[in-house]
């Protein structure tokens, strides 16, 4: 989630092939025949995921580019336990057919063009995590409206909705920034890459500073996250039952330094994309 913090570009993603073994192999005193896979049961056989550098797993593994083996939604890497493992155990047919199409630097703008090229995919089950970098602005007056980011959700929901009629949707909250901030701010490192990276300046700018004007800047980001929280919530309910809201699951989460990655102290390292795909799960796949 980085376009508006001025970090240095980032290499995009690097495709790591699954170690995947044949399914089906015939038994002993069988006919000779596969064995049928497990049954479906009602999990997709297909995904994509949505948004934005947290989805693509951006310094999750060892250097600071997109790392989409450790995603929270399609990571193939069995230590995350990502939606795409988790649905691989109950559904064989999703094997190889989870696409993470999430883009650093998104903003809300950018989900419609995802949704586009989703449809072309034809999943079953689409995972929407966007807005951070709306709130991650050179400047609290430069954050996107509310107003501008419910337009640009609603339209990529709608394409979404048009486009793949009978596919499962989840929606995502916003992690909570300010609670970022206060563990961090104290650690001297994470206060200075901070600081050196102009990592999400509306909220993380002079991290130590106990001025009015600093603590009022980062409520005015925090109150805005809220926001675009409520308006994800209400679009999800308005696409209809084949959306699900997180239930605020993810901006929940009090993600602690351990849980984040060492270049920017921003992002979910390994463990915190476990984490993160742990509490918005949604289980059995029955809305």
């Amino acid at each position: 989630m980085t376009r508006r913090w001025h970090v240095p570009a980032l290499a995009l993603l690097a495709v790591f092939a699954m170690a995947c073994g044949e399914a089906g192999k015939a038994t002993p005193g069988s006919s000779g025949k596969p064995e049928p896979t497990r049954p479906a049961t009602g999990y997709p056989a297909s995904m994509v995921a949505l948004g934005d550098s947290i989805t693509a797993g951006l310094g999750a593994c060892l250097a600071y580019v997109a790392c989409t083996r450790n995603s929270w939604s399609t990571g193939d890497n069995e230590a995350i336990q990502s939606h795409y493992q988790r649905i691989l155990e109950k559904n064989d047919a999703i094997k190889r057919h989870a696409d993470n199409l999430a883009v650093p630097g998104a903003e809300a703008d950018a989900l419609d063009d995802q949704a586009r090229r989703a449809v072309a995919r034809k999943p079953q089950y689409v995972t929407v995590l966007i807005g951070a970098n709306d709130a991650c602005a050179g400047r609290v007056q430069d954050m996107t409206p509310v107003a501008a980011f419910r337009e640009e959700v609603d339209k990529g929901l709608a394409r979404l909705k048009k486009g793949l009629p009978k596919s499962r949707v989840l929606v995502v909250s916003i992690p909570d920034l300010y609670r970022l901030w206060q563990v961090g701010r104290e650690n001297e490192k994470a206060a200075e890459i901070w600081s050196r990276g102009r990592i999400c300046p509306s909220m993380l700018a002079e991290p130590t500073s106990t001025a009015a004007a600093d603590q009022e800047r980062r409520e005015s980001v925090r109150d805005r996250i809220d926001d675009y929280n409520t308006q994800l919530r209400q679009a999800c309910r308005a696409y209809g039952e084949r959306c699900r809201w997180d239930g605020g699951a993810a901006h929940r989460v009090r993600f602690e330094l351990g849980q984040l990655n060492q270049f920017d102290y921003f992002h979910p390292n390994a463990e915190g994309q476990k984490k993160l795909a742990d509490v918005v799960y949604p289980g059995r796949f029955t809305w």
